[in-house]
């Protein structure tokens, strides 16, 4: 039984649809990606799912209680993570938790046994009594990922949990992620992180202009639509190059820039001709879901 259903959902704001008749379903146990430039509709999306935003059209199941109608009970099992910190900056990193777990009808003798292990999973242990203010931005990103757990959620939302943050801070929320997913929870990730995408997701859908363009698994998707192999070409010359070898042996080429990127199934004729171009500079790489985000839906700037 589906954890998250939707069926036909359609918004608009302003006469502009935002989304458009989308349809998936999300099992226990997965972690579902919702890809997609600004402005796709991915945050609109979550907030129908939630309940927080009244469809035109469709309907959500959301832990088998229908959505409006039920949001606020369907919620009780749901924990999400926003795309920008909301913390308080008033209470102390438990007391954070304590009063978040307080809108769930939690008792404080329940959630305070539960702060301890919420603290070890955000790495935060040592950090229970200090104030949001004296939190770095990774440190802060944790603590509201910890915050979404009070609850004991069955399907968590997250939308963008690591935008902002250096690597270091990245790779342990995905490590927290993927315990969470050992663990039998259910995740909705939107990210512009594809590498976290490929990390994650075992399925997701790419979106644009309020419509699912393509849906798969990550290795689905790169053999679907893109050739398997990748040289990035970039130095004096390249445009030379491109009009005359790239465009005779490469199945695909792209342009960003002065970058080339190419596409083939058998990288040696492009290798070939590279290496007796000594000015030009290039990579070669296998394909990713970046290349297949990029493909779907265009290389020009969203705002």
């Amino acid at each position: 039984m589906a954890v998250l259903a939707a069926q036909a959902l359609r918004k608009s704001y302003d006469g502009e649809v935002v989304v458009a008749g989308i349809s998936f379903a999300i099992e226990p146990g997965e972690c579902f990606g919702l890809l997609g430039p600004n402005g796709a509709g991915k945050t609109t999306t979550l907030r129908l799912c939630l309940g927080l935003t009244d469809p035109e059209a469709g309907s959500v199941e959301l832990m088998q209680r229908p959505v409006p109608a039920e949001a606020r009970a369907a919620r009780l099992r749901v924990g999400v993570v926003p795309q920008m910190d909301n913390l308080d900056p008033d209470f102390s990193v438990e007391e954070n938790l304590l009063v978040y777990g307080r809108y769930f009808g939690l008792g404080d003798s329940t959630i305070r046994e539960r702060i301890p292990a919420l603290l070890e999973f955000a790495g935060l242990t040592a950090r229970a009594r200090a104030r949001i203010q004296t939190l770095s931005g990774g440190m802060k990103r944790r603590l509201t990922l910890a915050r979404a757990l009070v609850n004991d959620p069955d399907l968590i939302f997250m939308d963008e949990p690591t935008t902002g943050l250096d690597p270091q801070a990245r790779h342990l929320i995905w490590e927290r992620l993927k315990q969470l997913l050992t663990l039998g929870k259910t995740i909705v990730l939107t990210t512009h992180f594809m590498e976290e995408a490929e990390r994650l997701c075992g399925r997701l859908a790419i979106m644009d202009r309020g419509r699912f363009i393509t849906e798969g698994s990550p290795r689905e998707l790169i053999l679907r639509h893109i050739e398997p192999h990748v040289i990035e070409v970039h130095g004096e010359g390249t445009a030379r190059w491109a009009g005359d070898e790239a465009t005779r042996l490469a199945s695909r080429m792209e342009r960003s820039g002065d970058t080339v990127f190419c596409y083939v199934a058998d990288p040696k004729s492009l290798l070939d001709s590279l290496a007796q171009q000594p000015e030009l500079r290039y990579l070669h790489r296998a394909a990713n879901l970046e290349d297949v985000f990029l493909k779907m839906t265009g290389r020009e700037l969203r705002d």
